[in-house]
């Protein structure tokens, strides 16, 4: 960006006066009137220059991005890396531009050019950071998300678990603590670090049951923890802990049932519950070839836009999938039926994680796991070895949806039959009925 050279003086006045003019100022004529201006005071006008590109690249009131929205987030990052740096100012300024650029870079899927931007941004937090006093965490969270959407997952592990050890000296009272175990679990998990996995999970589940038994959510978070924690623990062999942590899980289950006072449903234990549900899907999720394993570990509401896109965009070609399968299943059981098992569910999760705030009258959503329940089953009686565990794992996956949706009842009933599969108590559930 230029801003030397001469500029003829009527178009001074006349940019002043469009900033002076007491009507509101349309986005792009702010724009214009803060380039002219900028070459002849940078100093005064680069800042206001670049917020002004970057409120002109995308309308809050109407969700829309300016058709050129890259090249003006680029010349805003222009005009902001042009500012003096002596004045404080640029700081701020230079930071904005930095995200909204990388923003619109990973949205159109320049993964490599956003991360580097991003990286300039971590660079600032710390020197922030260090300014301050403070621990050096500001922006490591987004950082480590940026990392395994990249496929960087041993970095992604290495940045969380540096911001796990920052802030869990505060405790349960730091009401982030929960989510930022949860991402970390998912940096380990995805980084093929089991030990450190199942450590974060016991800090996890020890900090929920910490909570106030009286705080809306608290509970049920507990409970979704729990179910969690016993899939990782079988998933990493160890599934005679798994069988206690299920048994801890079977009786608060119970005591909820049994109690009217925590049958409120809260976006937030239905959060809980769609990140757990997503962690626990991510080994049948199998990598594309064109890039890395969807986001897993967070709340979905925080998922890059491009990760949105692939995730919620591919569930019709799932769906189809499913359908085309379902005949070869039939035909060739040996062959097909644990494959149809396997993308059902990615199906189911990918669906419910979707849906994950219309739990009350998601009834696709609903028929979704009653469908992974009916073909588990099949599974079951066709190879018990394989579709006993197929069914144990459908049945947990519909009981933490009744549980998030607040319905207990269906809930334990489901569970029972889990760990009757398993061989853990409860009730055989192979020919059982459907439903629930």
């Amino acid at each position: 960006m230029d801003h030397s050279g001469k500029v003829d003086q009527d178009d001074v006045v006349r940019a002043r006066s469009i900033l002076l003019a007491s009507e509101p100022l349309r986005p792009r004529d702010e724009v214009d009137a803060y380039r002219i201006l900028a070459r002849v005071s940078p100093a005064s006008y680069l800042p206001p220059l670049s917020r002004a590109l970057r409120g002109l690249s995308y309308d809050g009131s109407t969700g829309r991005k300016h058709p050129d929205c890259l090249a003006l987030r680029e010349e805003a990052l222009a005009a902001a890396r042009a500012v003096d740096p002596a004045d404080p100012a640029r700081a701020g300024v230079l930071y904005a531009a930095l995200d909204a650029c990388q923003q619109e870079l990973y949205d159109l899927g320049r993964h490599a050019e956003g991360l580097a931007m991003h990286a300039e941004m971590l660079a600032m937090d710390r020197a922030r950071d260090r300014a301050a006093g403070r621990p050096a965490v500001s922006g490591l969270h987004g950082w480590a998300a940026a990392l395994s959407e990249a496929g960087r997952y041993a970095e992604a592990a290495d940045a969380m678990t540096e911001l796990v050890t920052a802030i869990l000296p505060a405790g349960p009272d730091d009401g982030d603590l929960a989510w930022v175990l949860l991402d970390g679990i998912a940096a380990l998990h995805d980084a093929g670090r089991p030990a450190e996995v199942l450590d974060a999970f016991e800090v996890l589940v020890g900090g929920q049951a910490a909570e106030p038994a009286d705080r809306r959510g608290a509970v049920a978070c507990r409970l979704h923890a729990l179910i969690g924690y016993s899939l990782m623990l079988d998933a990493y062999g160890r599934g005679e802990r798994a069988a206690l942590v299920r048994q801890e899980a079977l009786a608060l289950l119970t005591e909820l049932t049994a109690t009217d006072e925590w049958r409120t449903w809260t976006s937030y234990h239905s959060s809980f519950w769609a990140v757990l549900l997503s962690l626990s899907g991510a080994d049948s999720d199998r990598p594309s070839p064109d890039g890395p394993r969807l986001p897993t570990g967070a709340a979905p509401t925080h998922w890059p836009l491009g990760a949105k896109q692939r995730c919620f965009g591919s569930r019709h070609a799932l769906r189809e999938a499913v359908d085309a399968l379902a005949g070869p299943a039939a035909a060739d059981p040996d062959r097909h039926l644990a494959e149809l098992v396997r993308l059902h569910r990615l199906l189911t999760v990918r669906s419910a994680v979707h849906w994950e705030r219309h739990l009350l009258s998601g009834e696709q959503v609903r028929s979704l796991f009653d469908e992974g329940v009916d073909l588990a089953r099949r599974l079951a009686r066709h190879d018990p070895a394989e579709g006993t565990r197929a069914l144990a794992r459908a049945l947990i996956d519909r009981s933490t949806y009744h549980a998030a949706a607040c319905r207990f009842g269906p809930a334990l009933d489901d569970f029972r039959q889990a760990l009757g599969c398993l061989g853990e108590g409860g009730r055989p559930a192979v020919r059982a009925a459907s439903g629930g």
